[in-house]
């Protein structure tokens, strides 16, 4: 089956059936994180942060309060 074939085939499920296909598609990529391919660049920036001498995090409420704030 090619990739647009089987992309019809899911988009003909009912939305809460995709959902859960999603999921369990997810999940089996979660199970296998050895696998997952990770960019350079997420790599630099992850260095980048733990470089940090004085990170500075904001707690999750403020993030959340700020995202309300620009949509």
């Amino acid at each position: 089956m090619t990739r647009e074939a089987l992309l019809a085939e899911i988009l003909r499920l009912p939305f809460e059936e995709r959902i859960d296909l999603l999921g369990d598609a997810w999940d089996a990529i979660a199970a296998s994180p050895s696998e997952v391919p990770v960019p350079e660049w997420h790599l630099d920036e992850l260095e980048k942060r733990l470089a940090d001498p004085e990170p500075r995090y904001l707690p999750w409420q403020e993030v959340r309060e700020r995202l309300k704030g620009s949509g």
